[in-house]
């Protein structure tokens, strides 16, 4: 596939009609990227998700395009970033799990556009543990290792640590307006609106603590899932929601009495930051659950699906307040009159499970952590109400917004830019590619996840897991969409697996992962800082 290029453009540049001679100003597309943590498609209505209703993220999709098979190249908060923010996979970044540290020298969007004449700006999460570089006005949260609290969280502005008052996900988008009301208007914008909600432990916002407690949401039909038929990677996790979730950080099943018995208590180290009249209604929603739990005698199947009830509860409420934030920042820019001068990008940094399989977290090539969401908001390029469903990555995210801003794509960028399917009612050209490529890195780690490759094509699915164990999974992804039946090794699949073998090694060598399962040992030797909540 041919490189997307364009010549640059200076921001002032000036036109002249053929009839007039008269000089008017070429307008460069504003940029406002948002991203939320461990956001999954199951849990927006605009993918058709049953457990709740997302109007403001609905309406992007419905004023532009939605992207159905959009897949993260490694399913983990910071390697997810450092891919989108470089364009690049994880070996070639150098950022493959989350106790690698990012090299901020390194190439970045960002920085393209700030050298082309854009204001850039990140706001909330970063994740990457080095200082963000490349932007005009940067506040990240700091604190709980990268993630930051829920309640009265720290953050570093543009070096400076503070401490705000109030909920996260309303100061994000506060701080994201205020600095949006004080920039230089005079150039167009690039800014990263990056959410912490919904990450681990999921705590809601004041107003909707309890909103959901007397709803019972839908369980998925593999919450029960035995594995059976499968390798030992899925057998040998540590991400369910049977064994993993935790009584206190988790499924918060403590009462202010036994936090204060133990103040080392995470919940407790976050529960301190709340005002005393939020600390009483949590209390109060929170001792419904406690005595559920206590005196219920829940067992077996009957307990998972208890937990999974709990999960769900705040898991969305979180999602609630992220919806109505969207919709405040989407408000300003339309009082402001930039909303359609503004590409406005809603995605995660990769999908996540809500109890399929039984698990809750990220990490496998599996559908439902691989896939993320991607929507998209342009109406003088985009036509409202689109949909595509040609194979992209988050490693196209960078390219694509180089393009819409008439930056040259730089060559060793490895994403490809979707303009061309975004402004072509998601019609992708006839050379796109057959296969999205996955990497995951972090093992031994949290959640036991091993190793793991493969590709993800229309219809299949084909992954190698490696290190400790050397297993193969091949999935039908049209009969077989919940991936429980293993073709790999199967007679009547012989030339199917044939054809995905052959097609893996063509992906490995063009995105140069030549060696996947060496030159990445020395990271994993040592002591490595395998931290919690990452």
């Amino acid at each position: 596939m041919n490189r997307l290029s364009y010549t640059l453009l200076p921001l002032t540049a000036l036109g002249f009609s053929s009839c007039t001679s008269q000089k008017t100003e070429i307008k460069h597309p504003n940029i406002i990227f948002m991203m939320t943590d461990d956001h999954t498609t199951q849990a927006m209505s605009c993918y058709g998700g049953r457990l709740i209703q997302t109007p403001n993220m609905d309406r992007i999709a419905n004023e532009g395009i939605r992207l159905d098979n959009c897949y993260a190249v490694n399913a983990l908060s910071g390697p997810s970033r450092a891919c989108i923010l470089t364009g690049k996979f994880s070996h070639i970044n150098g950022f493959t799990d989350n106790a690698s540290t990012f090299d901020g020298s390194q190439q970045t969007f960002p920085k393209l556009l700030q050298a082309a004449g854009y204001q850039t700006s990140i706001v909330g999460k970063w994740h990457l543990i080095t200082e963000p570089q490349g932007f005009d006005y940067w506040c990240i949260l700091s604190g709980q290792h990268e993630q930051g609290d829920y309640y009265n969280p720290n953050f570093i502005e543009n070096g400076k640590h503070v401490v705000e008052q109030g909920y996260v996900t309303d100061i994000v988008t506060d701080k994201a307006i205020k600095y949006l009301e004080h920039r230089d208007k005079s150039k167009p914008f690039c800014m990263m609106y990056h959410q912490k909600a919904p990450h681990r432990n999921w705590m809601p916002a004041p107003r909707h603590l309890g909103m959901f407690n007397s709803t019972t949401f839908p369980e998925p039909s593999t919450l029960f899932d035995t594995y059976e038929g499968r390798g030992r990677a899925a057998k040998e996790q540590d991400m369910s929601i049977e064994h993993t979730l935790t009584n206190d950080w988790d499924l918060k099943l403590l009462t202010r009495e036994e936090m204060l018995e133990d103040t080392t208590n995470r919940l407790y180290q976050v529960y301190k930051r709340m005002p005393t009249t939020v600390q009483n209604t949590w209390d109060s929603v929170y001792a419904q659950r406690i005595s559920e739990y206590h005196n219920g005698n829940l067992k077996g199947n009957a307990l998972i699906s208890w937990k999974y009830q709990q999960y769900m509860r705040d898991y969305l409420a979180t999602v609630v307040a992220v919806d109505e934030n969207i919709g405040r920042l989407l408000n300003y820019l339309e009082k402001t009159g930039e909303l359609d001068n503004t590409i406005i990008v809603y995605t995660s940094d990769q999908g996540f499970f809500l109890g399929e399989h039984g698990w809750f977290d990220k990490r496998f090539m599996y559908e439902e952590c691989q896939r993320m969401p991607m929507i998209v908001r342009y109406p003088k390029a985009i036509k409202a109400g689109s949909t595509s469903n040609a194979i992209a990555m988050n490693i196209d995210f960078a390219p694509t917004f180089l393009d819409f801003a008439g930056v040259e794509i730089p060559d060793d960028i490895q994403g490809e830019s979707l303009k061309s399917i975004l402004t072509n009612e998601g019609n992708a050209p006839a050379d796109w590619r057959k296969a999205a490529y996955y990497h995951y890195y972090e093992y031994p780690a949290e959640h036991s996840v091993k190793r793991h490759y493969g590709i993800r094509t229309a219809d299949f699915k084909l992954i190698h897991f490696y290190n400790d164990v050397d297993e193969w999974e091949m999935y039908d992804m049209q009969n077989d969409p919940h991936e429980l039946n293993n073709l790999y090794g199967k007679p009547e699949y012989t030339l199917k697996q044939a054809e995905l073998m052959l097609l893996l090694k063509e992906v490995q060598e063009q995105y140069e992962d030549n060696d996947p399962e060496e030159g990445i040992a020395e990271l994993f030797k040592g002591d490595r800082r395998f931290m919690e909540n990452r």
